[in-house]
């Protein structure tokens, strides 16, 4: 995606409420209403715009509208995203100069873990007659927008013309004051209006009106599966924003899901050498390149930060924190790459089909599966306990599997409702994960003092890292057994 494209991105937050009214309903009054200093009406608009969608409707099943207008203010390329109860993240683009159908790239690839490789297509149109009332407070600010709307849609390009009217109440940008959306929302409801029936004039259109939880699967894991798989759509459109913390959060849920499939594999027909299991540990390896590098950026910064300036000597910022944040940004660029790949869409249908599957029948031969339990998860956990203390060889790998083990007990305990069991292992998993931290962090240290020492650049400050940082591990693991203790007795009471 060019940065040009990138540039001429707008993103807004939209916080409304749609109401369907009959033709007879008279538009409300905002008299007396304390925080509505005066209400201006603009010229009518005269709004037509078309939507798009793969064959399927895959957007509208997430709730998601992709659309080009034109007429109005903000004529142009609308994508817009749940943000929640009546909240939507609204990405504009400008319209293209020869004013053609094709779906921007930088919109498109918002989604493109939704879409796949299927074409976006004009799947409706609509034309609107808009009537607007600007509200003002005594500030002179805007406060909020009602829309009184006449609306002419067909979708598909055969389909027969519906008509009907609509309003739709919107906080101006910048104001989310849910308690000002209420008091207007009144005035409308006291005119004759209803809550609409449908969340956007294309779901009416379309007869689409998901439900976020409908058809969720009965079994806890079967659901907790489906649920982290909307979590990723929802992290993939963030990593491909460049987020925050987004490509840790799209990590952590992609091993999510790999550890509730491994603790139910029969129930979903799968093995413990699955293709789908590997695909999702190299999806998370592909991710961890630029999370590890995001982690140490931050560990150092403030790790340096602490220490006083008279024990900063040479150019150890540079290489240490600027240094991880180029690592970053080639890591995220790998991800992206991955994140836009056939084999990444053909990951993303096979965890929907698991999703939508019946559990896997039981095979002649085979025990009767009952419920998922954490008694096997826990077994791993104490296997890689016993085999990390009899072991003299790599300790720390031996942690930093049981930290896996504790990451997949957490998450199945979390599952199945054992709330205090996957408290206990998320306890464990953190402190091993501030272990692991601090081994990457080590051996990065080792590598930067050596190439800073073959520069003749001071490294005292590299060693005096790495002394700080092996305090981590070693405080970690002081604290490692009772952590244990107190995860077997929460376990044996929840049994």
């Amino acid at each position: 995606m060019g940065k040009s494209a990138e540039r001429s991105k707008s993103t807004y937050l939209e916080v409304e409420r749609k109401f369907d009214v009959v033709d007879a309903t008279v538009a409300p009054s905002f008299d007396g209403l304390s925080s509505v200093a005066r209400v201006e009406r603009s010229p009518v608009q005269q709004l037509d715009a078309v939507y798009f969608d793969t064959p399927n409707h895959d957007l509208a099943a997430h709730r998601i509208t992709l659309r080009r207008r034109t007429g109005g203010p903000d004529a142009g390329w609308h994508l817009k995203l749940p943000a929640g109860p009546d909240a939507r993240t609204e990405v504009r683009h400008p319209l293209g100069y020869d004013g053609d159908d094709e779906v921007p790239e930088a919109l498109r690839d918002l989604v493109l873990a939704i879409v796949r490789d299927r074409p976006l297509a004009p799947v409706a149109r609509i034309s609107t007659t808009r009537t607007v009332d600007m509200l003002y407070g005594h500030d002179g600010a805007a406060l909020a927008e009602f829309c009184d709307d006449q609306v002419t849609a067909q979708a598909g390009e055969d389909g027969p013309e519906q008509r009907w009217r609509e309003w739709e109440l919107e906080l101006a940008d910048g104001v989310g004051d849910s308690e000002l959306l209420d008091r207007l929302a009144n005035r409308l409801l006291d005119a004759g209006a209803v809550p609409a029936s449908s969340g956007s004039k294309l779901a009416r259109v379309l007869e689409t009106d998901p439900e976020p939880t409908a058809d969720r699967p009965a079994d806890p894991v079967h659901r907790a599966v489906a649920e982290q798989v909307d979590e990723l759509l929802v992290w993939d459109r963030a990593v491909r924003e460049d987020v925050y913390d987004s490509v840790h959060q799209m990590r952590v849920t992609t091993r999510k899901i790999r550890s509730l499939l491994q603790a139910s594999e029969g129930a979903f027909g799968i093995s413990d050498d699955a293709w789908i299991l590997d695909e999702l540990r190299q999806l998370a390896g592909v991710l961890g390149v630029a999370r590890d590098a995001e982690v140490l950026a931050e560990r150092y910064e403030h790790a340096l930060d602490e220490l006083p300036p008279e024990l900063v000597r040479g150019p150890v910022r540079e290489r240490l924190v600027e240094g991880a944040k180029r690592r970053y940004a080639s890591g995220l660029r790998r991800s992206l790459i991955a994140m836009r790949s056939e084999r990444y869409f053909r990951l993303l249908d096979a965890l929907e089909g698991l999703v939508a599957a019946e559990p896997a029948p039981v095979q002649p031969g085979e025990e009767e599966r009952g419920p998922v339990t954490i008694d096997s998860a826990y077994k791993k956990i104490r296997k890689a306990t016993k085999a990390a203390a009899a072991s003299d060889d790599d300790h720390d790998e031996a942690l930093h599997r049981i930290r896996k083990r504790a990451k997949q007990l957490r998450y199945t305990a979390s599952a199945t409702g054992q709330a205090k069991v996957s408290d206990r292992a998320k306890s464990i998993q953190s402190l091993l994960g501030d272990h692991q931290d601090s081994v990457v962090s080590r051996s990065h240290l080792s590598e930067q003092a050596w190439a800073a020492h073959a520069a003749g650049e001071d490294t005292f400050t590299y060693g005096l890292l790495y002394r700080l940082e092996d305090d981590v591990a070693r405080r970690a693991e002081e604290q490692l057994d009772a952590a244990l203790k107190k995860l077997d007795k929460t376990v044996r009471k929840a049994r």
